[in-house]
């Protein structure tokens, strides 16, 4: 699909970190062939979603990270697949650093030589994962109005003591960065889907309210980050939510969220890449790097910590460095709710608290609004089976170019829902508006399809039966079978007149005839040795287990 590209943004490149994908064990038994950024997504390889949105923001200089193990097969996909052939130039780079495997830490490997090499100035960084509707230059033009300036010359809104030097592209002081966020619940929610929790504070109103098309309202400074799993374990073990009062006279409104989750985009300063280097416990984005920023910017003592002094040359006398969640009873104020809340004023503010890191640059934060007048842009991160489902449908549903015409079709939409029509017999039904059936797909008389993506080569015999399901490539589904809610590998048979219920089924495998099997993943032996090795892999080392479970964010280990 052609794109029109929007006005450059000089200086920026996209990072997109490309995991093998273990959060995907029935299709990606084989990492080395199949890894996750390659699985399709309503007919597409999952890593063309965060290319497309990088040329539709106008940056086009891209580079993939994936290990070694990966680099051959994505290096074919770039090279052979339709879809990525037909990316406008210039292409993506792939890197393929020989110390990246997949329990590296998404920030560890901004600290492998390959990859410090390559980052020149400001970069964006997206998970392989990512699907978002919405304009990836709205997002930068934020950034630049409240960060950056207008052009990235003037240091934006903020401005930073100690001596204004270009580094890494920054002018007039140093900038700060701007993460994304959206909500997980709704019609599209996901049973089990991970949520992040934050707590965010509102900026200062700029002279001239923002346009009707700019995200600006939808922006405000992040002072905590963390998973909703680990704050759970927090409360639970603490029987309270307990936070520091330094958090509360430094910010007097605060907004929390619970049912959100991090999309992984990230603009990022050049500045980041160095706080990373000086501090090796940091091994997540999401988690580490995100978090400890968020705190940075009210948290006496924890700038220092992490070097920040240094890195901007504006040296500051050492502090207290506890977490936020670490406190003494008496320094604590228990909210008793998790749910989205605005909390009031401690103290009459006026004089800021002696303290206050207010030179660090903040970490803005776009919150994805759940409600609108109109259907709101789709932003998902899809890293398991239910999510590859459930999205895949969503876009099957989307019109396609054909009925709307290129201006008004969706980034996302297809040139036709059925592109080989003439495979499909008469007596049939195949519900157009929900279905997306690709080339050289052939569907037998008496079939009926509702609410399905088939891949290109899919065979379905006669009098099959398919309710809301996903054929990757090359899948034959045997006369008279049932299914509803599974999602076949590539090139798998189901033998005729089986009845499968929310099921998995591994790539190149053969399910027998007359099979009735409900709510299971259908791997070959091998196949679910190689899931059990990895299990027993994560359970027995607990570093490695804590890596994995801070990974799975990215894409990288789950």
């Amino acid at each position: 699909m052609p794109h029109a590209l929007s006005m450059p943004a000089p200086g920026f490149q996209a990072i997109i970190l490309c995991g093998p994908g273990s959060s995907f064990p029935t299709f990606t038994a084989n990492p080395d062939e199949n890894p996750k950024a390659l699985i399709p997504i309503a007919n597409r390889p999952m890593v063309w979603y965060p290319i497309d949105f990088c040329y539709r923001m106008g940056v086009t200089s891209i580079t993939l990270i994936c290990p070694p193990s990966s680099a051959p097969a994505i290096t074919a996909a770039m090279n052979t697949n339709p879809h990525l052939t037909g990316l406008p130039l210039p292409k993506p780079d792939l890197l393929a650093p020989k110390d990246l495997d997949q329990n590296t830490g998404t920030a560890q490997i901004f600290r492998l030589p390959e990859v410090r090499a390559i980052v020149k100035g400001d970069f964006i960084v997206l998970p392989c994962d990512l699907v978002c509707e919405i304009g990836g230059e709205t997002l930068i033009e934020s950034w630049m109005v409240k960060e950056a300036g207008l052009g990235g010359a003037t240091g934006g809104g903020h401005e930073f003591p100690g001596p204004k030097m270009a580094v890494g592209g920054e002018k007039g002081g140093r900038r700060g960065g701007l993460g994304v966020w959206y909500q997980t619940k709704g019609e599209t929610a996901i049973k089990g889907e991970e949520t992040d929790f934050i707590a965010t504070s509102p900026l200062e109103p700029g002279p001239a309210p923002p346009s009707k098309t700019s995200l600006l309202s939808h922006v405000s400074k992040l002072v905590y980050s963390v998973p909703t799993d680990t704050l759970n374990d927090i409360t639970e073990e603490k029987k309270s939510l307990p936070v520091r009062h330094g958090l509360i006279r430094a910010h007097s409104r605060i907004r929390m969220l619970s049912s959100h989750r991090d999309a992984h985009i990230y603009i990022f300063p050049a500045w980041v890449i160095d706080m990373i280097n000086r501090n090796e416990h940091m091994d997540s984005i999401g988690e580490d790097v995100i978090g400890w920023w968020a705190k940075a910017g009210w948290q006496d003592g924890l700038p220092e910590k992490l070097g920040l002094p240094e890195i901007f040359n504006n040296p500051n006398p050492s502090g207290n460095d506890d977490n936020m969640l670490d406190n003494a009873p008496a320094d604590e104020s228990d909210f008793a709710s998790l749910s989205t809340t605005w909390t009031s004023k401690l103290e009459p503010t006026g004089t800021p608290h002696p303290n206050l890191k207010s030179e660090v640059p903040p970490m803005l934060a776009y919150v994805h609004p759940s409600k609108g007048k109109d259907p709101l842009p789709l932003i998902r991160r899809v890293d398991t089976a239910p999510l590859l489902l459930s999205v895949s449908l969503q876009l099957a549903k989307l019109e396609s170019i054909e009925q709307v015409g290129r201006e008004a079709a969706s980034p996302f939409a297809h040139t036709n829902k059925v592109a080989y029509p003439q495979g499909i017999a008469s007596k049939t039904t195949v519900t157009r508006p929900d279905c997306l059936l690709a080339e050289n797909v052939t569907v037998e008389e008496k079939s009926a399809i509702k609410e399905c993506v088939i891949g290109a080569n899919c065979q379905i015999k006669e009098g099959a039966k398919l309710t809301r399901c996903l054929l990757m490539d090359g899948v034959v589904v045997g006369k008279g079978c049932k299914l509803t809610d599974c999602l076949l590998g590539r090139r798998s048979e189901i033998g005729e007149d089986s009845i499968l219920q929310n099921c998995e089924v591994q790539e190149n495998l053969l399910v027998d005839p007359h099979t009735e099997d409900k709510n299971n993943k259908i791997m070959s032996s091998e196949g679910m040795e190689a899931t059990e090795e990895e299990l027993q892999e994560s359970l027995g080392d607990e570093d490695d287990a804590i890596v994995d479970s801070v990974d799975s964010d990215i894409g990288f280990a789950a």
